[in-house]
Parts: structure tokens; C-alpha cells; sequence
């Protein structure tokens, strides 16, 4: 082994390799066994691999880890994993729980855990890196950290007392939306409730647009009114109006009306749709520019970081004003077009005269026809006054058209079972919105 202790936390994210230097997948937790007078045994890595299947990896096929990554023998059990019972995940589980010394002189967080390698391909918990309660009274002061072996501390077990998450957040910290979703998702049920309170509103927002709706619902019904209704402000319209119409009706108007009045109208709007037309699908804040604004103006506007692809690839000109339902629609510009031309060149001269923008109460089939024909990635909305109400993107599409359970589907149909190791052991493969003058982020924090 290149390395004989490690923290846990550095693990996350470091990429698998296989023996060749083909790059297997990420390293998202490691998993461990407790014993009863020994520290907790390794037994295996939990490693994200193409697809964003979670598979386990024995702690007995790793060959090296150091600098950042990880050699295995190239082999590796591509069934999804499935935790069994006695078995902890560190990330996941450990970090973030309350901690009392043996010998009376208090309690501590752990923030870290580092493994050793006790014999070749056996690891065991080393040391937990711990901190104890602050002192002082300044809200920037922290207390102390140390290193604490597992025989001198005893984990805390008060009933009903919940695990601090923080820990664990700031380990997610670096997560794209969709992928800290599949994290949040593959931990246990109370974990991912636990960590999803804890998540900032904008950050939490972001996450739930990534989740199936079932988990959403069960998020926001953790949530007290105040909270959910924050959260639901900073989703995309149309994803706030998927998830409330999944609500009762007495609590999806409860949060509306605790929503700010202009965002709570906009879902209100889209909620008057069918779920299978055009208006259903829409997102109500495309960039929308006036036909004087120049190349340069709208360059500025797509290439903002927290812009969607989907959302960039065009920008909507209209008469004023500029926010849905606008003023009359007069086209849309694609930002290839704009690349041709000079940064002082009037959006309203680059118009593409062969895209028909459909109406509110076109029909879902219609418009996944159109985006497929014209090779597309978003299609304007107008009402009936020619105004321009929103636009659907290939990416609402797409969620329409796949079955409820995409974001969990790995592609294998066979009925898994939890069986650690099968007969076969296979190597793996190698290899949404803004507006001029608008209140805040908008798009769903792809980069």
C-alpha cells in the first residue's frame, strides 16, 4: 500500500482506477463493522460508477491508495449496493455524532475518521478527529479538536436525539445538485430527512428538483410551513408546481400563500395547466430581452454560471414588458447565431423566422414531435394573444416522457438480491431561467 492511514473524508470523491489506469468510478463512502472490544473492521468502499450506480468494492480488492486515488484489481461487483444490517457508513453515518470520553472530561463531534491498514487488505478505524464543544462566547469561536483513540470514547445513544449533519454537508459540500440527490437518496430514510433539514433553502431547492417526487413530498412534509414555502421560492416555477399539485390542497394553498406573491403566482399560473400540455411543462422565466438589446447583452446573459444549457441555448425577444405573459412575442435568437455576429448587432435583425412557437394547450406529444423534428432545445409558449407565456425545454421533456423512477433506475432489469459477491465478477467499462431585472438565481445550478 502507498498509504497505511487515511481520513475518510479525503476519500470522497477520489476516483478508482483499475491495474491499466482505466478509471472505474468515485469513491462515495466507506463502509464498517463494529466489533465489541476491537475499533470498527473496514470492510469495503462504496464506489459511484457510470450510470450513477452505487456498488460496493471488498476493502480486499484494493491494492493502493494515495495522492488522490485509488488501485484496484480491476475487478469489481457491478450489482447495486445494498446496506446490510451491522454494517455503518462513515460519511453517511459516523461523521457528525456525538461523542463521550471514557474518562469523564466530556463530550466531542466526530469530524473525521482515519483507517489504518492492519494486515494486507485488512483496515480497521485508527483514530476519530474530534471536536469538542466551544468555549467562549463569540458565534465565531470553535472549540477545540483532537485526536481520540476508539477504546477512549463511547458513543452517545439519548433517544430521540438527532445526529448532527453538519459534518456531512460540508463533506457534500462540492456535489453538483443531481448528484448530492442520488447521495441523499442511497442513505438510510431518517439520514437523508436529517441531512435535507439541515441544507441551506437555495441548495435544498436545487435538490429537490433532482429528486422523484415521492422523496420530494416526503422532504417538504418534514418541513414546517415557513421553511417549505422558503424552498419552494427559490425551485423553478414549474418544478414548485409539480411538487404542490402533489400536495393536499389544503397544504399546496397553505404554502402558497406563504410564498412571495410573484413567485406564487407563477406557480399558480402553471397549476391552471394540464400536466401533459405545453403550458404544464413550460418554465415561466426564459431570458426575455427587448429586439434592441445587442449580441454583447445577450452573450452576457447566458453565460452566467448559474445558468440551465437548456435555458442558454436561446434567448426570447419580445415587445414590452419583459416578463410572462410579455408583451407580443417576435421570435427567438440561438446563441450559435449570435456567435456569427458582432457583440454591437441587434438581436431583433438575428430572429429565426422558421421556429412557430406553439400555444399553451398543445399537447405534450406535439412538442416532443417538434423539439425531436427540429432538432431543438426549446420550444417558446404564447397564449392566445400571441404573448409570450414561457418555453419548454428538452430537459421537461425528457421528465415527462421517462418513467416516474428514472433517477433510481440503474438499466438492469434482473431482480437483484443482496448478495455480496455473485458467481460472476465482471470488470467495469472504461471509460433553469433568467430575465433582465430578475429577483434572483434562476436555472437549476448546472454548471
Amino acid at each position: 500500500m502507498s498509504a497505511t492511514r487515511v481520513f475518510v473524508a479525503r476519500l470522497a470523491g477520489c476516483t478508482v482506477f483499475d491495474p491499466a489506469g482505466d478509471r472505474l468510478g468515485k469513491v462515495r463512502d466507506v463502509l464498517v463493522v463494529y466489533r465489541r472490544t476491537e475499533s470498527p473492521r473496514v470492510v469495503g468502499l462504496i464506489v459511484e460508477i457510470p450510470g450513477k450506480r452505487r456498488v460496493f468494492l471488498s476493502i480486499g480488492r484494493v491494492t493502493s491508495i494515495g495522492s488522490g486515488q485509488i488501485i484496484t484489481t480491476g475487478l469489481i461487483n457491478v450489482r447495486r449496493f445494498e446496506q446490510r444490517g451491522g454494517e455503518v457508513r462513515v460519511i453517511a453515518e459516523m461523521l457528525g455524532r456525538k461523542l463521550d470520553f471514557n474518562d469523564g472530561s466530556g463530550e466531542a463531534t466526530v469530524e473525521d475518521v482515519a483507517i489504518e491498514e492492519v494486515g494486507p487488505g485488512e483496515w480497521q478505524v485508527a483514530q476519530l478527529f474530534v471536536r469538542r464543544p466551544k468555549t467562549g462566547g463569540s458565534p465565531f469561536a470553535k472549540g477545540a479538536t483532537s485526536f481520540a483513540l476508539w477504546r477512549d470514547v463511547v458513543e452517545q445513544t439519548k433517544g430521540g436525539e438527532a445526529q448532527s449533519a453538519e459534518q456531512l454537508i460540508a463533506t457534500y459540500s462540492d456535489l453538483k445538485p443531481a448528484d448530492l440527490a442520488s447521495t441523499l437518496m442511497d442513505l438510510p430514510q431518517a439520514r437523508m430527512l436529517e441531512v435535507a433539514e439541515e441544507l441551506p433553502d437555495a441548495r435544498l431547492a436545487d435538490v429537490l428538483e433532482e429528486m422523484p417526487e415521492s422523496e420530494q413530498v416526503e422532504i417538504l412534509g418534514q418541513l414546517g410551513d415557513d421553511r417549505a414555502a422558503d424552498v419552494l421560492d427559490q425551485m423553478q416555477p414549474d418544478d414548485a408546481a409539480d411538487l404542490i399539485a402533489q400536495l393536499s390542497g389544503e397544504r399546496g394553498e397553505a404554502l402558497l400563500s406563504l410564498m412571495q406573491p410573484e413567485e406564487a403566482d407563477d406557480v399558480r399560473m402553471l397549476l391552471s395547466y394540464e400536466p401533459d400540455t405545453a403550458g404544464g411543462l413550460m418554465t415561466t422565466e426564459p431570458i426575455i430581452v427587448s429586439a434592441d438589446a445587442t449580441v454583447a447583452e445577450g452573450l452576457a446573459l447566458i453565460r452566467r454560471q448559474e445558468m440551465a444549457p437548456a435555458l442558454g441555448a436561446a434567448i426570447c425577444v419580445t415587445l414590452p414588458p419583459y416578463e410572462p405573459p410579455t408583451g407580443r412575442f417576435l421570435g427567438m435568437v440561438h446563441f450559435q447565431r449570435m456567435l456569427r455576429y458582432p457583440p454591437h448587432e441587434r438581436l431583433g435583425t438575428l430572429l429565426d423566422s422558421s421556429l412557430d412557437p406553439v400555444t399553451a394547450d398543445t399537447s405534450a406529444a406535439e412538442v416532443s414531435r417538434i423539439l425531436a423534428s427540429y432538432n431543438l432545445v426549446s420550444v417558446p409558449v404564447v397564449d392566445d394573444n400571441h404573448r409570450l407565456v414561457g418555453v419548454v425545454t428538452i430537459d421537461d421533456v425528457l421528465d415527462y416522457l421517462l418513467p416516474d423512477d428514472w433517477r433510481s433506475h440503474d438499466g438492469d432489469d434482473e431482480k437483484r438480491t443482496p448478495t455480496r459477491f455473485p458467481e460472476r465478477t465482471v470488470p467495469v467499462p472504461t471509460k433553469r431561467p433568467v430575465r433582465i431585472g430578475a429577483r434572483r438565481r434562476a436555472g437549476n445550478g448546472t454548471q
